[in-house]
């Protein structure tokens, strides 16, 4: 079959754009790698109709039935490559299969880069956040640590004074932070630990704290990651000669969300550049929108 879209990437601003573009009866491939950061996320808090959260696997879920309802295809794959054949887009997937289509949305995310402790990733979105944006409000007066590298840690740390004057900051990765930064570090009351963690304590979704490089223990039941390096996965888009800034992230149109390549669009975390689950919607169904448009016209 020759798709009027193929979607690469099953996330929160891919799965918009499918429902969107299901609704208008077009035929529509969701491919996704059945991986990616809203998997990881336990529980997001700012969604408007989910006050008490919602994990971003249930979140899928839902987006996915909801897509299906209207006629979406889904495939459990990874493309490997994609090329253009006149005016149609040919997929290789990591199977050797091929998939073809004639207008694309690449929603393919970003990483964010967490370090391999196995306990830390049941606290993801419940105990621990890597968002001040959307789990701030989490944290409001109380006590919270940030673990992070280096000046990235140092910021998310400052960042989080707006919503609390408790905090611990660990560099892990014992990353050189200059010394205005420590003064700043200092001024706004924020301890600082320039250590190595061992392990991280928790009770499944709770965290409990850390042990450290000298095996003291900090005990703490919210923190936030900040690492920076995050994986932005636009390997794709380069394949097409997609425009992408330096960060790697895809430029597009502010209005329809289209690349600089006809008939590729972007949306969500994967272009420039927003990194919120509400926006990764509104871009998706935005993409969407347009993607309809060059099809009917």
């Amino acid at each position: 079959m020759i798709y009027d879209c193929v979607v690469i990437g099953g996330g929160i601003a891919g799965l918009q754009a499918a429902i969107q573009l299901g609704r208008y009866s077009h035929k529509v491939l969701v491919i996704d790698a059945g991986d990616g950061r809203s998997i990881l996320c336990h529980s997001y808090h700012n969604i408007l109709g989910y006050p008490d959260g919602i994990s971003g696997l249930k979140l899928r879920e839902i987006g996915r039935e909801q897509a299906e309802k209207s006629g979406v295809n889904f495939l459990l794959a990874k493309v490997e490559k994609v090329k253009r054949e006149g005016n149609l887009f040919s997929l290789t997937l990591h199977n050797g299969g091929e998939q073809k289509g004639r207008r694309l949305l690449l929603a393919t995310g970003v990483m964010d880069r967490i370090p391999p402790f196995p306990n830390l990733y049941p606290c993801l979105g419940k105990s621990v956040y890597v968002c001040p944006d959307c789990d701030g409000y989490e944290v409001k007066n109380q006590k919270v640590a940030v673990i992070g590298s280096g000046i990235v840690g140092a910021n998310m740390a400052l960042t989080l004074t707006y919503f609390t004057d408790q905090i611990i900051l660990i560099n892990h990765e014992r990353e050189e932070i200059a010394r205005d930064i420590e003064q700043r570090l200092k001024e706004k009351g924020i301890r600082y630990i320039n250590q190595q963690i061992e392990e991280v304590l928790a009770d499944g979704e709770q965290l409990l704290g850390f042990r450290l490089q000298d095996q003291s223990k900090i005990e703490i039941k919210q923190a936030f990651i900040a690492f920076g390096g995050n994986e932005v996965k636009s390997n794709i888009a380069s394949q097409l000669g997609v425009e992408r800034l330096e960060n790697k992230h895809i430029v597009t149109n502010p209005r329809t969300k289209m690349t600089s390549v006809q008939n590729v669009w972007a949306a969500g975390d994967v272009a420039a550049h927003s990194e919120q689950v509400t926006i990764a919607m509104g871009e998706g169904s935005q993409a969407a929108i347009w993607i309809h448009k060059s099809i009917i016209k």
